[in-house]
């Protein structure tokens, strides 16, 4: 049986981040990729540029048609760009009960372009963070999030079960943007899980984001449990980092079909 993720994010012209990031992301993992796009943006390796907004009722219409019509087995949310875009997106899942849905809550790019409006952040919030089963902010997203900086692990911890608390949905707080490793850490049902990992030397990170929050999604769609998910999605993504792609002038993408087996054409057998 084949498995369906549908992405509801940004496009990214420069093909690392977004979702043509998490069309590959869903691809490597066998699964069939749909999308919802929510904005075009102007960016590559080094920056974004300039930002398109979908208009929110052709957002709407857009989920309608696949949910409709191709039930996803997980869905995965990334940049959701103004307040009225976040109400429709959390009106279809609602109405279609989505299962399994994992948010990315994009507030800022790599080079520091807002992509989602200040005044949208509490509708995020309010909207999209009850109905997911996890949400995945990095350490800056979570600063906004929670009011305060995250000084130490202490804080990060207090700052994922605060969030679980008041929201009810899983919190992985990852730490790429720590001092040093590449620890993540789960809030679930009260209880920190801590994901450990190995930071990879190199600057091309372009879609780190984005990959890590596709591969849990293509996880959850698979029925695994949410550790063995995060788990897993934090391994294929350490792999993506030490394939070792260079392609650009600014932080690179992604090699995200590096795990996949190449299959002869019949011809070259």
């Amino acid at each position: 049986m084949v498995r369906t993720v549908l992405t509801i994010a940004g496009s990214d012209p420069s093909g690392g981040a977004g979702i043509e990031a998490d069309i590959k992301v869903i691809t490597a993992h066998r699964q069939y990729a749909m999308s919802v796009i929510t904005a075009l943006t102007a960016q590559n390796t080094c920056g974004v540029s300039g930002v398109l907004e979908t208009p929110a009722s052709f957002v709407a219409s857009q989920l309608s048609c696949v949910l409709s019509d191709i039930p996803p087995d997980a869905v995965k949310i990334g940049m959701t760009a103004n307040a009225e875009i976040i109400c429709a997106i959390g009106e279809k899942l609602r109405a279609y009960a989505v299962p399994r849905v994992v948010l990315d809550p994009l507030m800022i790019s790599t080079s520091g372009r807002q992509l989602l409006a200040p005044d949208a952040v509490s509708t995020l919030r309010n909207e999209l963070f009850p109905l997911a089963t996890l949400v995945t902010p990095n350490i800056p997203e979570a600063e906004t999030l929670v009011g305060r900086t995250l000084q130490n692990a202490a804080d990060r911890e207090r700052a994922a079960a605060e969030i679980e608390a008041k929201y009810g949905c899983a919190v992985l707080l990852k730490g790429g943007h720590a001092a040093e490793g590449a620890d993540d850490l789960l809030c679930q049902n009260g209880k920190i899980s801590w994901f450990c990992g190995t930071r990879i030397a190199t600057k091309h990170t372009h879609g780190t984001g984005c990959t890590l929050s596709s591969a849990i999604a293509c996880g959850l769609a698979d029925g695994l449990p949410l550790t063995e998910a995060i788990r897993r999605a934090k391994q294929y993504l350490t792999g993506a980092l030490a394939a070792g792609l260079v392609l650009g002038h600014g932080n690179g993408p992604l090699p995200h079909w590096y795990n996949i087996t190449p299959v002869p054409f019949p011809d070259e057998k």
